[in-house]
């Protein structure tokens, strides 16, 4: 993974910066090559119904922790501080805290997805991918841009 400055996604990869110790540029390639999860998600809207949908791509807690976060591992609760920011090339933003994607928490399989239904999303990027979410609320696609921030600090 290349490093990172506080640009927003360019040539399809996307930074992933803040609170890390290794802030670097994702691309769907780069997340081709982590450990896979497939996950099938229904999204209830009001609107639209109910729609199924088949992801593939790394955990977003895999991404981040191989990024290595800045909080103190030694103290179990200290992750709790960290939010995960999720910023959409629509302006869509979605915060997750640490605690609820950590299996030791919450445990909530949040995805970087790099297909969807089949489709390799490489031209418009990774997807963020909240399973339970109604409607898929937090879902993200054409990912902007990834920041791990600690306790207000989520907007500097």
């Amino acid at each position: 993974m290349e490093s990172t400055s506080t640009d927003r996604a360019v040539d399809g990869r996307v930074p992933l910066s803040g609170a890390l110790r290794e802030p670097a540029w994702l691309s769907v390639a780069a997340l081709r090559l982590m450990p896979q999860r497939e996950l099938t998600v229904s999204f209830e809207c009001r609107t639209s119904g109910l729609r199924r949908h088949y992801f593939s791509g790394p955990l977003l807690l895999e991404v981040l922790r191989a990024a290595g976060p800045l909080f103190d591992a030694d103290e179990r609760k200290d992750r709790l501080r960290f939010l995960v920011s999720v910023l959409g090339h629509d302006g869509h933003r979605a915060v997750l805290s640490w605690g609820e994607i950590d299996p030791e928490f919450g445990n909530t399989a949040a995805l970087l997805a790099v297909s969807m239904d089949c489709r390799d999303l490489d031209e418009e990027g990774p997807h963020l991918v909240v399973p339970g979410d109604r409607c898929g609320g937090r879902h993200i696609s054409r990912i902007a841009e990834i920041k791990v921030c600690a306790d207000d600090r989520l907007w500097r």
